[in-house]
């Protein structure tokens, strides 16, 4: 009989260097609204490659490679910057061939910290049963790394790393405190995590930059079944 995968929560990139699990393991960099979610409904738009990047210094240099930017800071799309942080802006296009160099405030910042890992990929509500179909299947101990706001702790991206282990069910047990909080809180939550997260700071931040479709977008399960797998500094399907 095989051990059951631990799964252990860092609760934002600042913690994440404390984590126990260091070796064999494959994190997921969550960051619900909206950069995971947002790369995840880019890859169903057609998308080809997305190269995230924590800073802007260079990202001009991927243009001239052949590269379309998206770029957001504060929530809010950077200077010329084709694309930002929307999930059903990319939805709306057709994404076909495209490659993006992409920056955000706390997202990619998120998928580079976890780059260390055996394998590193993307996680959200709109990938929640491919992406514990896909941890199920590779067996190893997980880390799910929340994005928070600038270090800092959130609760919608902890939702999703307790929503991640309970899906995981019996395949899997919570290694640590952060993961049982992380699936205590859920598992209050779950019957509406929308209107719970009505509470976060960040879901009031993008209201107010009118990005209130993006918001209810990203608390829906299953909407862009794809797992963006970060390999070489980019992501693929």
């Amino acid at each position: 009989m095989t051990d059951k995968m631990k799964v252990e929560v860092s609760l934002s990139p600042a913690l994440y260097g404390y984590r126990t699990i260091k070796s064999h393991h494959t994190t997921v960099a969550i960051d619900l609204l909206r950069a995971t979610t947002a790369v995840c409904a880019a890859f169903e738009a057609g998308c080809e490659a997305v190269v995230p990047l924590d800073t802007l210094e260079g990202i001009e240099r991927y243009r001239e490679r052949g590269y379309a930017i998206a770029a957001e800071r504060g929530g809010r799309k950077v200077g010329d910057a084709e694309y930002g942080n929307s999930p059903t802006e990319y939805l709306r296009h057709d994404m076909r061939g495209v490659r993006l160099a992409y920056s955000t405030t706390n997202g990619t910042v998120s998928m580079l910290r976890g780059a260390d890992a055996e394998l590193t990929v993307a996680g959200a509500f709109a990938n929640i049963t491919a992406l514990c179909e896909r941890l199920r299947g590779d067996g190893r101990d997980a880390v799910l790394l929340c994005s928070g706001w600038e270090q800092d702790f959130c609760i919608e991206d902890t939702l999703v790393a307790g929503a991640i282990i309970e899906r995981l069910g019996g395949d899997a047990t919570p290694h640590g405190d952060a993961a049982a909080m992380a699936l205590a809180l859920w598992q209050v939550a779950k019957d509406d995590p929308f209107g719970y997260c009505q509470r976060c700071s960040h879901v009031h931040r993008l209201y107010g930059l009118g990005a209130e479709q993006d918001v209810r977008f990203a608390f829906r399960m299953d909407t862009c079944p794809v797992v963006p797998v970060l390999k070489d500094g980019i992501l693929t399907i």
